[in-house]
């Protein structure tokens, strides 16, 4: 079958000592969440999407989240995967992550500890098997809902990259405090030296994984979304408006060292464009009605 992943990636040895799971071959992956529409015979397509979760103590709201982008694939007949990384978490995310995996086209990969989130999305593009990947938080701060109208956008207008953005017009913010506002609206200026996207520090975005896997990604932090928009080189880029709603549960992953390691990632993406040149992508933003129309 199209997309079949290697025996390699099935039992992969990753980062950290990390380990992909629950999933098998993907002739073996649940179909149960698939709307009838999008099969053909009794034959299942190659997958379109893989959207990758990392986690870290999210039990509480991991499986409102695949029961989430499930039903908005099959709303929108796009056949999609989501991929959990899971950090080992204390709490039994992992545990349910492999749970959920025998109800929905789930991928798991269990590393060994708290390595990171910048380690974990890269780790999900290696072991996501679809020709589009994507980045959603486990904790429901962005809507699962869009995940397919931002995939309907890549394929409309042949991007390279999707943007979910806070800070175009239609895009916000909500139960977010004012001080992580603030910063985080500060961080983007900053990277306005590097790129014309509005959101660069978005966490909600999706890529071409050929793209995706070019690349050497060094953030170790949060902003994948900047390394990727730099280091890939893209032809186009889209942002796309949506409202992120602030954790409700949970712990905040917010630290001052993000802070001083952001500052570092800009320092290194600097260096890499004069060292490797490139040229600025086509970029749009794109209306709320643009959006709904997709």
């Amino acid at each position: 079958m199209a997309g079949e992943a290697p025996a390699a990636l099935r039992q992969a040895r990753g980062t950290g000592g990390s380990t992909c799971a629950g999933i098998g071959e993907p002739k073996r992956l649940n179909y149960s969440a698939v709307d009838s529409k999008i099969l053909s015979a009794g034959s299942v397509p190659p997958l379109a999407l893989s959207l990758i979760a990392p986690t870290y103590n999210e039990r509480d709201r991991l499986a409102e989240l695949a029961q989430a982008v499930f039903s908005a694939y099959r709303a929108a007949g796009l056949y999609g995967e989501l991929v959990v990384v899971d950090d080992n978490s204390p709490d039994g995310t992992g545990q349910l992550a492999d749970d959920l995996a025998t109800k929905y086209p789930v991928r798991v990969v269990h590393r060994a500890g708290k390595l990171g989130l910048g380690t974990a999305v890269v780790e999900g593009f290696n072991a996501a098997t679809a020709p589009i990947v994507g980045v959603i938080d486990a904790d429901l701060s962005h809507p699962p809902d869009i995940i397919p109208r931002m995939f309907a956008v890549m394929r409309q207008h042949a991007a390279d990259v999707v943007i979910g953005s806070r800070y175009i017009g239609g895009g916000g913010t909500r139960d977010w405090e004012l001080s992580r506002l603030a910063m985080s609206k500060f961080a983007c200026l900053l990277a306005r030296g590097l790129t014309p996207v509005r959101d660069a520090t978005s966490g909600l975005f999706l890529i071409r994984r050929e793209l995706a896997r070019a690349v050497t990604i060094s953030a170790g932090g949060f902003k994948i979304c900047l390394e990727l928009l730099i280091r890939s080189q893209p032809s186009r880029v889209i942002e796309v408006p949506y409202v992120f709603v602030g954790r409700t549960a949970g712990e905040s992953k917010m630290h001052l060292k993000e802070v001083t390691g952001y500052l570092a990632q800009l320092r290194d993406l600097h260096r890499f464009r004069r060292a490797h040149g490139g040229r600025s992508p086509e970029y749009r933003a794109l209306s709320t009605r643009e959006l709904d129309l997709a």
